[in-house]
């Protein structure tokens, strides 16, 4: 049974930076099979993708909102997804959900995404 946990949400004052992780079990495949993705859902709105990160590392991409800020990485010995967030901003404030894609082209496609995690919040308030 494939289980993807997120950690390491809480909350900040704007400007301050976390890191999420995100770890993976229970796969078919090696977790460098797969694309990994991170989204966000603010209260009241829809689920948003916020960083994909290629199987082997190799290949990121961002949300306009989050470029400059976020960086996503993966270590796949650790079978484990990051994504560091810097220079969080109030409109950050959302529970961040990491998944893995088998599809190579899932991108910030969420209906792309095969596993979900249960998600952690991030709140930035001052």
């Amino acid at each position: 049974q494939p289980q993807l946990v997120e950690s390491g949400g809480g909350s900040v004052q704007p400007g301050g930076s976390l890191r999420l992780s995100c770890g993976v079990s229970g796969f078919t495949f090696a977790l460098d099979f797969y694309v990994m993705g991170w989204f966000r859902q603010a209260p009241g709105k829809e689920r948003e993708g916020v960083s994909w990160i290629s199987s082997g590392g190799e290949t990121t991409n961002y949300a306009d909102s989050v470029k400059g800020r976020f960086t996503i990485s993966r270590d796949n010995a650790k079978n484990t997804v990051y994504l560091q967030m810097n220079n969080l901003k109030p409109e950050d404030t959302a529970i961040y959900y990491c998944a893995a894609a088998a599809w190579a082209r899932a991108g910030l496609d969420s209906a792309s995404y095969d596993y979900w995690g249960q998600g952690t919040q991030v709140t930035v308030s001052s």
